[in-house]
């Protein structure tokens, strides 16, 4: 029989687990939710605070309690700040466990406090400053209503659901959060399972894109004893989808699941695969991180500045700028008569827009200042998560920005990103935008969390009538430049290059 051991996140309790623990025992499993030391506990009869090492314990305390005899072994699962201390536990009786499952969260290094997966990083900086001061009963007071949001996306949970957690919630630990996790390595051959809640951020898809541009810290995601899941849910599925997240972990268990593949696998990996168009060769030249593809007709002339995506690893080589797709878009635009420019942005982590911005911001103002240029005629175009720096643009549009584009663009953070405040959300900015013309290139199988932000974009834009034109590609992907060069992508490049360059000329 296998042993299901499930660990909660913050402020919850044993009690989050109720109706999947049912459903699991119903299939034929034990299943038992630990209950973590809370405060009021404060600690033991020496009076030691209650933090990470007091958690870990409960969890050790969990497995020793389980037979020996349990011929499944024991699958341990922690949902989010839970899976520190149940990893922690792991690495203490890594023998006696199956199975770590990480629901909505990521197994974290040694040395790493829970702090650091809080996802929103304005209140992550706050408990940081805390830490100096915090004292051994030092405790994080529960959200409410909203205040939830801001540990995750509530997509999903019943109203009800969500009124028993706000009504059974405890206080935190302050020092279960700031407490470094330490390990030995002994759980690092323990097989794995990632149960991914797109509701709150990224799916497989958009994981096994990132281990394809080979960051060395992502290659382990690839190991043949990690399996992933998705859940269309929120942070929550144990509430929201108790019993779609039973049948998961009984899959998970089983050593079930999506396996991803190693870097380098796919040869070319898909963003060095050619443009689906053939286009000539133009004269190119680069300047800091900018490069100009030049056309043949004499200047000034009107120039269509090329933003990509991210986040993407700093080692990645080579640059976006060097990628076929985004040479083949200068290109193209070079051929119709207009300066094609591509830009190197540091975009390395979701904290790093308003560095990205800047850089931006810089490079258009290079390709302004080149003679060459028609610096009253300026067009933007943007792709995937680069679709967050078009708010700036959005909000206050300068009057020689004569078009912008996007492709396939992420246009609101994910939950997970933890994004505080509104400057990098094209969905609040979209009514300010006037009437700047936005041409949106959109994948019909696009990942379903960044879809979901075009149509809450789309929606935006309606409401305050902005002139946006769509240009669908119903069976493109995210990249379809290069992953699906079949006639209807073709067509629709041709088509928004030929939309932009008409409100660039007008």
């Amino acid at each position: 029989m296998t042993v299901f051991i499930m660990v909660p996140g913050v402020f919850t309790g044993a009690h989050v687990w109720e109706e999947t623990a049912a459903r699991l025992a119903a299939a034929g499993a034990e299943a038992h939710a630990v209950a973590l030391t809370g405060p009021g506990a404060a600690g033991d009869k020496a009076g030691r605070r209650v933090d990470l090492e007091t958690h870990v314990a409960d969890v050790v305390a969990a497995i020793d309690a389980v037979d020996r005899s349990a011929d499944g072994g024991i699958v341990l699962v922690g949902h989010a700040y839970g899976i520190h201390p149940a990893l922690g536990a792991a690495d203490r009786r890594a023998e006696r466990i199956a199975r770590i499952v990480c629901v909505d969260g990521a197994l974290p290094p040694d040395g790493a406090p829970a702090l650091a997966a809080v996802p929103d990083r304005e209140l992550r900086a706050r408990l940081a400053a805390r830490a100096a001061t915090a004292g051994a009963d030092d405790v994080l007071e529960p959200p409410s209503g909203d205040g939830w949001q801001r540990w995750g996306s509530t997509a999903g949970i019943p109203d009800a659901a969500l009124d028993r957690l706000t009504a059974r919630a405890v206080p935190q630990p302050l020092h279960t959060l700031l407490q470094p996790l330490r390990l030995t390595g002994a759980a690092a051959f323990v097989p794995t399972t990632g149960v991914l809640c797109t509701h709150n951020g990224g799916g497989i898809e958009l994981v096994q894109k990132m281990v394809d541009f080979g960051d060395p810290a992502l290659a382990a995601l690839a190991d043949e004893r990690v399996t992933f899941f998705e859940l269309a849910t929120g942070h929550w599925p144990m509430l929201s989808c108790p019993a779609e997240l039973a049948e998961v972990l009984l899959r998970a268990a089983a050593g079930e699941g999506h396996r991803l593949e190693p870097a380098g696998t796919a040869q070319p990996p898909a963003h060095l695969r050619p443009f689906l168009l053939e286009v000539p060769e133009r004269p190119r030249e680069r300047r800091e991180n900018v490069d100009l593809h030049l056309p043949d007709a004499p200047g000034p002339r009107p120039a269509v500045v090329f933003v990509h995506g991210g986040p993407l690893p700093a080692g990645v080589r080579p640059t976006p700028r060097d990628w076929p797709s985004f040479i083949g878009y200068a290109r193209y635009a070079a051929g119709q008569g207009v300066v094609g420019a591509t830009v190197d942005h540091r975009l390395h982590d979701v904290t790093d827009y308003a560095r990205a911005a800047a850089d931006v911001a810089a490079a258009v103002e290079r390709v302004r200042a080149d003679p060459r240029v028609a610096a009253d005629r300026v067009a933007l175009w943007f792709f995937s998560g680069g679709g967050l720096l078009l708010a700036d643009w959005l909000r206050t549009p300068p009057g020689w920005l004569r078009c912008v584009a996007a492709s396939y663009p992420i246009l609101a953070p994910l939950p997970d990103w933890g994004l505080s405040g509104g400057r990098f959300r094209p969905v609040d900015a979209v009514p300010d935008a006037g009437a700047l013309p936005l041409v949106l290139i959109r994948a019909g199988r696009e990942m379903p969390e960044i879809a979901a932000t075009v149509e809450e974009f789309l929606t935006a834009a309606g409401r305050c009538g902005a002139d946006v034109e769509v240009v669908d590609v119903p069976h493109g992907r995210h990249g379809f430049e290069t992953l699906d060069p079949i006639e209807e992508a073709r067509a629709a490049v041709r088509r928004a290059m030929r939309s932009v360059l008409t409100r660039l000329t007008a």
